[in-house]
């Protein structure tokens, strides 16, 4: 039987999560039929050694190991690029998404193309929580659309919702937005939040407010000269007399 879902998780120096995340996940979604691509982006801790025992112990979970460490929109690209189910889902591998979300946001699916998740009772420092508002008054003002947490890993979509998207440095923040703008119906959804209980973060105030800023100028100048979908007719096709 095909795989209907691949769920892409993009992690780099996440070894302590990289067990607990296998776990949940298939525990989430023990009722699908599912496969966990786990993306290693350059891991320098035994991040690839966890997912190399994970793939031994379960089928379902495949590794893909990036050589040199290149962001987490590449390694996302990279595991969308490597799969070829007709649903994909994501979640970021820190264990702070909770993969118990997953049935809900696939049942709001049957209504849209994408279901993002939007963070209920955010546990992160002060400082990311107003990057993230600062993020999204910059992205409705510069782009005209408002989503409430684009920031948010946990998303499922169709593959089809991706026609026109291409990967660039910057993607995994700006998904919801070129999916919207390519004609496809995106809703959102509250999901559970928690803290990061191992690990560190990959991102800081330049990293993360700053550098989205930059990227916010480029992909405004793409959302005003992008070609959207446009309704066209066609000549009925001519038959052999």
């Amino acid at each position: 039987m095909a795989t209907r879902i691949s769920v892409i998780v993009p992690v780099f120096n996440e070894a302590e999560n990289v067990s607990p995340l296998v776990r949940e996940v298939t525990a989430a979604l023990a009722c699908e039929s599912f496969e966990l691509v786990l993306v290693d982006d350059g891991s320098r801790d035994g991040t690839w050694e966890k997912i190399q025992a994970a793939c031994a112990a379960d089928a379902r979970v495949r590794g893909l190991r990036l050589k040199w460490n290149s962001g987490q929109s590449a390694a996302l690209w990279t595991g969308i690029q490597a799969t070829d189910s007709p649903i994909l889902a994501t979640l970021d591998g820190d264990l702070q998404n909770d993969p118990a979300d997953f049935p809900a946001l696939l049942a709001e699916l049957e209504k849209c193309d994408m279901v993002c998740g939007v963070r209920q009772k955010r546990r992160d420092s002060w400082i990311r929580r107003v990057s993230s508002s600062v993020a999204r008054t910059a992205r409705r003002t510069a782009l005209g659309v408002d989503f409430q947490d684009t920031g948010c890993g946990l998303r499922v979509f169709r593959r089809e919702a991706l026609q026109g998207v291409f990967g660039f440095n910057g993607l995994h923040r700006f998904l919801p937005v070129l999916v919207h703008d390519g004609g496809a119906r995106v809703h959102e959804l509250p999901v559970n939040h928690r803290p990061r209980v191992a690990g560190v973060s990959k991102y800081g105030v330049w990293n993360r407010l700053g550098r989205g800023l930059v990227d916010l100028f480029a992909l405004a100048w793409y959302h005003q000269r992008r070609y959207r979908p446009v309704p066209s007719a066609r000549c009925p096709e001519t038959t052999g007399r």
